[in-house]
């Protein structure tokens, strides 16, 4: 799914700031972010029907014993989203926080058949692509949810998902992101075995435990 490439060409925050929002009406501005977004998911899910990566990416998930999820900054809470939806209808599947579960406790104990799904969009952050290029040498495989085919984590990766995150903001578009990680659970768990039973269970739980708002 790849990018305008004039996105490129404005790498920070501060940079697209003053090319996109100075002196801007709060009207025109509204309107131009709202047409950027429509836009680009309307492209977006258009592809993602062409595109293998995302059901070749599923594939691999469900055949991993173990499954470990990571992303640094925005990105964790792209990682955390696709933990929660895969953790619903497949086991062994572990977000790594940094608190709970440490980069440093996955790579003392990378066994065969472990995978590691880690979101890394630009400015990339040193220690995403650290632990994850740690985890392929240690044997591991990766699949990499990026946006540029040159991006580091496209380099060592099995398996990488371009995504589209340009936008008419100060910061990159999350829109996108959030439907192919919303694809990639749903084709992950629907190949799942056990999937229906777990989601069965996790219901009869949250009935019992009272855990949601009737």
């Amino acid at each position: 799914m790849p990018d305008d490439p004039r996105n490129r060409e404005l790498a920070s925050p501060q940079e697209r700031y003053d090319a996109r929002l100075q002196r801007r009406s709060s009207t025109l501005l509204q309107r131009r972010v709202v047409e950027q977004e429509r836009a680009s998911i309307d492209e977006a899910l258009d592809q993602i029907l062409t595109d293998e990566s995302i059901a070749q990416a599923a594939a691999r998930i469900v055949a991993a014993r173990r499954r470990f999820i990571i992303g640094s900054a925005k990105s964790y809470s792209y990682a955390s989203l696709l933990a929660f939806d895969l953790g619903a209808g497949l086991s062994q599947v572990t977000l790594v926080d940094g608190t709970v579960v440490r980069g440093i406790d996955v790579l003392a104990d990378v066994r065969a058949n472990d995978l590691m799904v880690a979101f890394s969009f630009r400015r990339y952050r040193r220690d995403t692509v650290d632990i994850a290029r740690r985890f392929v040498e240690a044997g591991g495989e990766l699949v990499a949810v990026t946006d540029f085919e040159d991006a580091p984590l496209a380099k060592i990766a099995d398996q990488s998902i371009y995504v589209a995150t340009g936008s008419a903001s100060y910061v990159d578009s999350p829109t996108v992101v959030a439907s192919v990680l919303h694809v990639l659970a749903t084709l992950t768990t629907a190949s799942a075995k056990g999937a229906r039973r777990r989601l069965i269970e996790r219901d009869r739980l949250n009935t019992e435990l009272g855990m949601y708002v009737n």
